[in-house]
């Protein structure tokens, strides 16, 4: 596993389910094409799997 993943938003979630929304937002990500970096480990990668389709993730 990389130390970072630098995680992009490239899909909205205006259409996604509330929960998926709530992982959106609690990954940090508030528009659309931002970016964030937040450290590889099981949350992180847990949460990412479940809004996979709206984002896109990067090893650092």
């Amino acid at each position: 596993m990389a130390e970072k993943l630098k995680i992009t938003l490239v899909k909205s979630p205006i259409g996604a389910v509330p929960k998926q929304k709530a992982t959106v937002e609690a990954l940090g990500l508030r528009k659309l094409n931002k970016t964030v970096e937040m450290p590889d480990n099981g949350a992180v990668r847990g949460m990412i799997q479940s809004v996979r389709h709206l984002v896109k993730v990067e090893e650092i």
